[in-house]
């Protein structure tokens, strides 16, 4: 590990040697993944970390490779002192929003702990049925150590997860798209028409003709 990277990853853990220092032994970042796609669940991970956790490129999940996201999060489960995944999937989130299944996702990351963490650090987003302290940080992905972690970990098993997404409901391409809506994928929607797996609140799956129109297609 270069000097360079060991001061990124020492400023990584500010939050959370700021939380240890006030007493906080078992500290916990939180986030999700999939908020923005058509179909497939939102994920959240709850990583504990109890020491600092020194992995070479961890970050926000989004600005690390796959390959270097896999075996970061094969390290980060190694690593924690705990970690859990939470699931919200699309029937939920047409029912209670986006925004409440991402938050009933960290919910039940949080509830699948061992133990109760003494600090939550969250990206953004606050938890209602929190018991920790928390404290919810803009952009936390790419300022806390646990937070980037739990958003490797939740990035890695939602993509699995639509992997075999892809088995069940072949067409769309939902291995390699994750549900995201991708010009391939409207397509198929349009094509195929939505199946169990998308979400049927959100507007390209409740029209997909709409959009296939915007883009040139025909009726």
């Amino acid at each position: 590990m270069t000097p360079r990277e060991r001061r990124r990853l020492t400023k990584l853990h500010l939050y959370e040697r700021s939380a240890w220092e006030s007493g906080a032994q078992m500290v916990c970042g939180v986030d999700e993944v999939g908020r923005g796609p058509l179909a497939g669940p939102v994920t959240a991970c709850a990583v504990v970390l109890t020491k600092p956790l020194l992995l070479e490129f961890l970050n926000d999940s989004k600005l690390v490779t796959p390959i270097r996201r896999a075996a970061l999060a094969a390290q980060i489960r190694a690593g924690a002192a705990f970690f859990a995944i939470g699931w919200a999937g699309p029937e939920e989130i047409d029912a209670i929003n986006i925004l409440g299944a991402t938050r009933l996702a960290m919910a039940r990351a949080l509830a699948q702990l061992p133990f109760p963490p003494c600090r939550v650090l969250v990206d953004a987003v606050h938890i209602p049925q929190c018991a920790a302290p928390q404290t919810a940080i803009i952009g936390g992905d790419g300022k806390s150590a646990a937070i980037a972690a739990a958003s490797i970990v939740a990035k890695v098993a939602r993509d699995e997860y639509m992997e075999m997404l892809d088995e069940t409901h072949p067409g769309y391409g939902f291995s390699h798209n994750r549900g995201y809506g991708t010009e391939e994928h409207l397509a198929a929607l349009d094509r195929l028409g939505p199946c169990s797996a998308h979400r049927r609140s959100f507007a390209p799956v409740m029209q997909p003709t709409l959009f296939a129109f915007a883009d040139g297609g025909s009726p």
